[in-house]
């Protein structure tokens, strides 16, 4: 018998716009014969859908940002690009109809082309917007003006730079503060103006920043179709890797062999490539309405770049890491911070703080990407992490996983990490983590109650590179906190210095530097600030003057080098000084002294 060979079967297609989105919703993670298929034929019949309601449009736009960071071949990637650039026009025609578009003011989901912003910015991030899109920015006079708090601020502070304010200032009500600033700003838009004077005034560099801050100016920002809206805040990469099997699954992610895996190659970027990815990632954070202390101020001349590969081990992953530039390093500890990209899509920020080998690791992924490869991602971030610090102590703030923190909660983070290896930093929490455990493998439909969750957060977790996962042995950094030698040097201010921070700082230096045989005075003022904030420590250490010359030298070396131009530096000398190690430890563990 003779079969004629028939057309592939075309898959029914739902007809209402909330099918037709559920529909794109699943297709956009299934992958194989047939699915580059089905979503175009999904999105053909969404594009020419009439959206009415925000939620549906924004349903739409995050489908389409997935599709772009996880594409299933290269036809589908031009219509997504195309699809994704009508937003400010959908956008606008939802806005005529009077929809509700407070849905675009959430951290997920904001950043959405064609909306509008509007966030109190500190002034580096305020200096940096001015620069970047100057015309799409305005200050929110409407929700600033009758503040009273912001009054009496710019009352002390406007006089500075607006010659005879102080003649209303000081004495008068209802002090018409536009009017003044409209006559002294000229041509220049009030935003401009703002910064340019807090830029000049004659005080030390941080300043500027300390007085623009108090403020608390609200900034507006129109996205319309730019280039740093969350819509199009994507590059081509060289090599797209296209997605044509299954995504990789947490419960397929071993950590301990991927950081067993060779280092990756980490290339060290120009000065101006270096600006170019600090410019995306300020872009990438301020379309979310998010900040770090890294994001905001990071070092172009320090970025480092993995590019892990278009091919089926590295699956289209580029990951950058930076440090802080030498004058805004923190007082002890390294820090670096970065960013994946997945086929150009920005997907998540990293932060990493750490002194010796210990580092706390921070990593979000934004939303719209939680369903793609996330455990495997964040493995790779890891081994970056690793190659670039060195460290192998890794912990996780008790906020990321749910600490005060809803979002983790609700997403069951701690059993992201504990699944990964991680164990709890506290013996009494380790305990009832494995009774969870317990529970969940005799019982598959079990499901860890929200105050066990609560209570699990309540403690670092960790991962000891080498060491072996969820050992029962607790670990030399599980009670380790800088605040805790922060809170023992402020004890000791107060207890032998009647609080006065000028003169524990005099008497620690000159105790250190009697310990130690040098003289900082041929040092750079921000050798000498580090010498200070090291001063505050070291001078618990009751037998530093009988420490070997080998060690004194070597502690001379990293204080000089914490403000050096290579942070990775400072951190490695850390992790060469044994005794240091010791001391750090002893001093600033919770229960030698709590």
């Amino acid at each position: 018998m003779r079969y004629t060979k028939q057309p592939p079967v075309q898959p029914s297609m739902p007809k209402t716009l909330d099918a037709l989105l559920g529909s794109l919703e699943a297709a956009k993670s299934r992958f194989g014969p047939g699915a580059t298929r089905e979503t175009k034929m999904l999105l053909e019949q969404l594009s020419r859908h009439k959206f009415t309601d925000a939620k549906s449009l924004l349903r739409f736009h995050e489908c389409l940002l997935f599709l772009r960071a996880f594409p299933h071949s290269a036809s589908l990637v031009p219509k997504v690009e195309k699809l994704l650039n009508t937003f400010p026009d959908r956008i606008e025609k939802i806005r005529a109809r009077g929809a509700d578009m407070s849905v675009f003011d959430d951290f997920d989901t904001s950043g959405v082309a064609g909306t509008t912003m509007q966030d109190t910015l500190n002034f580096e991030a305020a200096r940096w917007v001015v620069h970047r899109i100057p015309r799409n920015l305005e200050i929110a006079w409407d929700d600033y003006a009758e503040d009273y708090q912001a009054e009496h601020s710019m009352g002390t502070t406007w006089p500075r730079f607006i010659p005879l304010l102080a003649e209303d200032a000081d004495v008068e009500a209802n002090i018409p503060w536009r009017r003044w600033l409209d006559a002294a700003r000229g041509r220049e838009r009030d935003l401009e103006f703002l910064i340019s004077q807090f830029e000049r005034l004659p005080v030390t560099p941080r300043e500027p920043a300390e007085i623009y801050d108090s403020l608390r100016i609200p900034v507006r920002w129109h996205l319309q179709n730019l280039k740093l809206s969350r819509t199009r805040n994507w590059s081509h990469p060289r090599r797209f890797y296209f997605h044509t099997g299954p995504l990789i699954m947490r419960s397929q992610v071993s950590l301990a062999k991927e950081l067993a895996k060779p280092a990756p190659q980490l290339k060290k970027l120009s000065t101006s490539e270096g600006e170019a990815a600090m410019q995306t990632i300020r872009e990438v954070m301020l379309v979310r309405y998010r900040e770090l202390y890294g994001t905001t101020l990071g070092d172009p001349r320090s970025v480092v770049r993995a590019d892990l590969g278009a091919d089926s081990e590295g699956r289209g992953v580029v990951i950058h890491l930076w440090n802080l530039p030498p004058e805004r390093r923190l007082p002890l500890r390294a820090y670096v911070a970065g960013f994946t990209l997945k086929n150009g899509v920005p997907i998540n920020y990293i932060e990493a703080i750490g002194v010796c080998e210990w580092i706390e690791v921070g990593f979000n992924t934004f939303y719209t990407y939680r369903q793609g490869e996330t455990a495997w991602i964040y493995a790779q971030a890891l081994r970056c992490l690793h190659a670039f610090t060195g460290a192998t102590t890794i912990s996780v703030y008790p906020y990321q996983i749910g600490q005060n923190n809803d979002e983790a909660l609700d997403s069951g983070a701690f059993w992201f990490y504990r699944k990964l290896g991680f164990r709890s930093g506290r013996a009494d929490l380790e305990k009832l983590a494995r009774k969870e455990e317990q529970k969940i493998a005799a019982d598959p439909q079990y499901r860890t109650p929200r105050r066990m969750l609560k209570c699990l957060a309540e403690a670092h977790v960790f991962y000891e590179l080498g060491r072996g996962a969820k050992t029962d042995q607790i670990g030399p950094w599980d009670t380790f906190s800088t605040r805790n030698l922060g809170l023992r040097v402020n004890r000791c201010m107060a207890r032998e210095f009647g609080g006065n921070a000028r003169r524990i700082r005099q008497a620690s230096v000159l105790q250190v530097t009697r310990a130690l045989g040098l003289n900082p005075a041929r040092w750079t003022p921000s050798q000498r600030r580090s010498l200070e904030n090291w001063s505050l420590i070291l001078a618990l250490i009751s037998d530093l003057a009988r420490w070997s010359p080998e060690e004194k030298t070597g502690l001379i070396e990293i204080i000089q080098s914490q403000s050096g131009a290579n942070e990775m530096q400072y951190l490695g000398l850390t992790q060469r000084l044994p005794r240091l190690r010791s001391e750090l430890l002893r001093l600033g563990s919770s229960d030698s002294w709590l």
